[in-house]
């Protein structure tokens, strides 16, 4: 068959070895790399996005050395004991044609446990452990250590290895000033910066031979005050290259950066002009990464020849077929990332198994398994949002008869309210790619329809899956019932709202809310890519001479006036995601919105809010107030204990549990009761 996507699809020779396509999953740690009895699920998990076509897996970080873990006991490479669980990686992967690089990484000052070390004794803001700084045995030792984990990543099979070197871990600790505060041959100028890296891969180089991929992800953009400049990036490729490297791989901003670089709001590719200019000055394969998600952006990037491979991590989390759906033009079947974090990043930093919001069987593999059924059941799932459109798609793959009913006029629930935030416009690819599920699994979809307990007993169902999900909590205050309060719902479908605005819950909702209401004409389109630079402080020349890439942010004077309260005490915003939640903050401070907390709701008068703070009423003269107060469960299709039927009635979603609209949590509800059934 063929295809639009030549370029992604395109072999690369590296000479002693050849990479099928021009696909790379890169690194994302898991969690199942810490602990060798998982690795038997780690290796169904990379084999299964080997099965999907992908031609090059890197796999998450293991570390040279006790002083190198990210966590306590984390995933090490350091005796021949360690490359048995590793062997069942390599195998599962080599089976279905792919090659696979181990990456070796040291956290440096990240790690979270008291063994850090690091170019300097600088305490890093997102751990609670200061390093010390790394003595010049220490860092010989060190160099040693990571020849010796790439020896033994060889005898277990692997393709070569990844060293990481950027996202601020120890590599890019020595190399950037922003840590590296050394006077002696390991600091100071770049050349002598780059020193400790450089003699890494020329230490690996010299054990492990020529014909082993040796990838060195590079730090292209540091994002960071005192980070390098794109001429020092340059010194520093070019040296990688003569070093012996094999691919260069992209990295982009350190992990403290305050400048997002991979959450849904970032534009699509947003840093491939930087690794574009890289790629000028070296000869060897050039891998570009960050916020590439579709084969249309991959394929630019390659057509255009700005790198010769693509990476996607979280991308293959979502969809293991992503490659070979695009390989035989069924774009629109590949489950799209939308870069929510909420379920991979979020749950790295947690110290959870890393899965997918939209896939609950990434990295569940072995577990979440959807077998054909042998007792065909007729199956009525009542909801089309998120948790109703996974139970219906699931069980219609397994062979049962499914009926999905709605009562709007499209599926997508919740999601085609979060679609029109600034920011989510990837929610609309998980509505499109469910919509292509319910028709290619053969769910019988009943739109503009709301049934009751009586049509589905009359209809003879077996089953019935009630995914109603919720509404709007509504305020219940003097005058919360006249025209200018509006529910959040009513807002995001494009109610009228006034200039000043107070927004009363300040949960992800009131968050989403709030810079929907920032925006012009609430910003149909993702944002222009020179907009958001302007806005984050990102420098636009791709050969920056700026620090790290940083420029003073340049941010439009907000259209509205907004106030966003609680009635909790604790700051605003403390419960959004570990790894998102600082974006949105950040989002909220630069346009002025005012954040109350310990906030009592009194009165609604035409004059505005009448609140409480701190034992005093206070008047907020507002135009319009928006309710994110919360949700509750439509439930009322759900029998009594007492009622008899004929179907078995099961709940999920936000129907089960109104919490802060989880789809993470209704997503994988209806995968694993529709796996059951």
């Amino acid at each position: 068959m063929t295809t639009s996507y030549a370029n992604i699809l395109k072999p690369l020779h590296l000479g002693f070895t050849t990479i099928k396509n021009r696909v790379v999953m890169g690194s994302m740690h898991t969690g199942l790399e810490d602990r060798f009895y998982n690795y038997p699920k780690l290796a169904a998990y990379f084999g299964e996005r080997a099965k999907g076509g992908v031609g090059l897996i890197i796999t998450g970080g293991i570390s040279p050395n006790r002083q190198g873990w990210l966590l306590p006991a984390g995933g090490t490479m350091n005796h021949l004991g360690d490359i048995a669980p590793h062997r069942l990686v390599t195998h599962a992967v080599h089976k279905h044609g792919a090659k696979i690089l181990m990456q070796i990484l040291h956290a440096g000052r990240y790690g979270y446990q008291p063994f850090v070390v690091s170019a300097s004794p600088i305490k890093s803001p997102i751990s609670p452990f200061k390093p010390r700084q790394m003595s010049e045995k220490n860092i010989l030792q060190t160099i040693d250590d990571y020849a010796h984990t790439a020896s033994l990543a060889q005898k277990a099979g692997y393709d070569g290895v990844e060293i990481m070197g950027s996202e601020g871990y120890l590599l890019n600790q020595f190399l950037s000033r922003h840590v590296n505060q050394r006077d002696d041959r390991w600091g100071g100028e770049i050349e002598n910066r780059m020193r400790f890296a450089v003699e890494i891969v020329k230490a690996i180089r010299q054990k492990v031979g020529e014909k082993f991929i040796i990838c060195f992800r590079l730090s292209m953009l540091d994002l960071v005050h005192d980070g390098n400049t794109m001429d020092e990036v340059i010194i520093v490729a070019k040296a990688l290259e003569k070093a012996g490297i094999t691919l260069l791989n992209t990295g982009i901003g350190w992990h403290e950066a305050r400048i997002p670089t991979i959450v849904t709001s970032v534009p699509r590719a947003a840093f491939v002009d930087y690794t574009a200019e890289v790629k000028k000055h070296v000869s060897v394969p050039v891998i570009a990464s960050n916020r590439i998600n579709m084969p249309e952006t991959a394929e630019k990037i390659l057509a255009e020849g700005k790198a010769d491979m693509v990476q996607m991590a979280r991308p293959l989390l979502a969809d293991a077929f992503w490659v070979n759906k695009t390989a035989t033009n069924r774009v629109d079947e590949i489950n799209t990332c939308i870069a929510c974090n909420q379920a991979c990043l979020d749950h790295t930093f947690k110290n959870k198994r890393a899965t997918c919001l939209v896939n609950p069987r990434a990295a569940y593999e072995t577990e979440l398994v959807y077998i054909k059924t042998k007792k065909v059941k007729k199956i009525a799932v009542v909801g089309g949002g998120v948790a109703g459109m996974s139970a219906a798609t699931v069980a219609a793959e397994r062979g049962h008869q499914v009926t999905l009913f709605e009562a709007a006029n499209e599926v997508g629930g919740q999601f085609n309210l979060a679609k029109v935030v600034p920011g989510k416009e990837e929610f609309h690819e998980t509505i499109r790619y469910f919509k292509v599920q319910i028709e290619k699994t053969g769910v019988e979809l009943r739109l503009n329809t709301k049934v009751n307990r009586e049509q589905l007993e009359r209809e003879g169902f077996d089953e019935v899956i009630v995914a109603t999900g919720v509404i709007p909590r509504a305020l219940k205050i003097q005058g919360s019932d006249a025209p200018q309060v509006l529910s959040y719902a009513e807002v995001l479908k494009g109610a009228a709202v006034g200039q000043k605005v107070a927004v009363i819950g300040a949960g992800g909702i009131g968050f989403d809310v709030s810079e929907y209401l920032l925006k012009p004409e609430h910003q149909a389109q993702p944002q222009d890519l020179n907009e958001w630079k302007r806005e984050w402080g990102v420098d636009p020349v791709v050969n920056y001479m700026s620090e790290g890439g940083l420029e003073r942010p340049q941010v439009d004077a907000p259209i509205r006036e907004i106030y966003l309260m609680q009635r909790k005490t604790t700051p605003l915003g403390i419960g959004l995601g570990k790894t998102s939640g600082w974006v949105h903050r950040a989002q909220l401070k630069k346009h002025a919105v005012k954040m109350m907390r310990g906030v009592q709701y009194k009165a609604v008068t035409d004059e505005g809010l009448w609140v409480e703070m701190d034992g005093h009423d206070q008047l907020l003269r507002v135009d319009t107030i928006v309710v994110c107060a919360g949700q509750e469960s439509v439930k009322d299709l759900m029998p009594k204990e007492s009622d008899k039927t004929l179907a078995n009635y099961h709940i999920i979603g936000g129907a089960k549990l109104a919490a802060e609209l989880d789809a993470k949590r209704a997503i994988r509800e209806g995968a694993e009761l529709a796996a059951k059934l």
